[in-house]
């Protein structure tokens, strides 16, 4: 398979644990509306078990980005490779049945419903038993609501929001909705895991506890996380690697340290007149 883009350092991601082979790989990626250019031969890769954030300023085509690799837009060139597999265009439910879960910038939550039960919709792909038996609650049914059920609390236990299981979505703060969007995806088991601005509007706290779980996600479940995010000081502080978008065009991908020292990066973000001061990381 044909990679793209700099390999980790000694294979090694965050914590020292050991990254893997290429598990995505995009290829020559342009995607237009109209005559609008959102993305234009953007190629770069992901290894398993690291953290690869993609960075831009807005209307970089960070989330168009990630929109072709889950499949809610197709691209009219290039292609992805996903675990050796070669897509010109995959839907969603494709990616998912493959492995891929994704969060969303705008909340997609089922607001009037409890957190247990938005967690749980995330386990929808995993079961088994029909719907007849569902409704009536009889035979594998109940035995495979059971093992779901414990799969969900395992994961409410994981976030830390046991106090809020029968709580209504919309009743709860912004950065816990947050957190209840992570779970949902983290109950679909995925094999990557797809986080689009999972910090936004949030305060410096929930930022910090955001981040330390992605982190557990990571290190703990071996998860690959894909990660869109404006704030530099995370992207800087948790990701292997980085890949910088610009009006839809590559215009840095690397370390956190060879993209913070890139002067395309720094004008991208600071303006030309900003070339000698990079941005920090906290």
């Amino acid at each position: 398979m044909q990679t793209h883009g700099p390999e980790p350092l000694a294979g090694e991601g965050q914590a020292g644990q050991r990254t893997g082979e290429v598990l995505l790989d995009v290829a020559n990626i342009s995607l237009r509306f109209g005559g609008v250019n959102a993305l234009t031969d953007i190629s770069f890769n992901v290894r398993e078990h690291e953290i690869r954030a993609i960075i831009g300023p807005n209307g970089a085509g960070k989330s168009s980005m990630l929109n072709c690799i889950n499949g809610v837009y197709a691209p009219q060139q290039g292609a992805i490779t996903f675990r050796g597999q070669t897509f010109k265009h995959m839907n969603s439910r494709q990616v998912a049945e493959m492995g891929v879960a994704r969060t969303f910038q705008n909340l997609a939550l089922f607001k009037g419903m409890s957190v247990l039960d938005n967690i749980m919709s995330g386990r929808n792909l995993k079961i088994k038993s029909n719907l007849l038996w569902q409704a009536l609650r009889i035979g594998p049914a109940v035995r495979e609501e059971i093992q779901h059920r414990e799969a969900v609390e395992r994961i409410i236990d994981f976030l830390e929001i046991q106090a809020y299981r029968k709580t209504p979505v919309g009743q709860l703060p912004y950065g816990l909705q947050k957190r209840v969007d992570l779970g949902r995806a983290l109950a679909m088991e995925p094999q990557m895991l797809l986080l689009d601005e999972p910090m936004a509007g949030m305060n410096v706290e929930e930022k910090q506890d955001m981040c330390r779980f992605v982190l557990d996600v990571n290190q703990e479940f071996g998860t690959t996380v894909v990660l869109i995010e404006h704030d530099m000081g995370v992207v800087m502080d948790i990701s292997d690697r980085v890949v910088v978008l610009d009006y839809g065009k590559k215009i840095g991908d690397g370390t956190p340290q060879e993209v913070r020292n890139n002067p395309d990066v720094i004008r991208a973000y600071l303006g030309a007149e900003a070339s000698s001061n990079p941005p920090q990381g906290h």
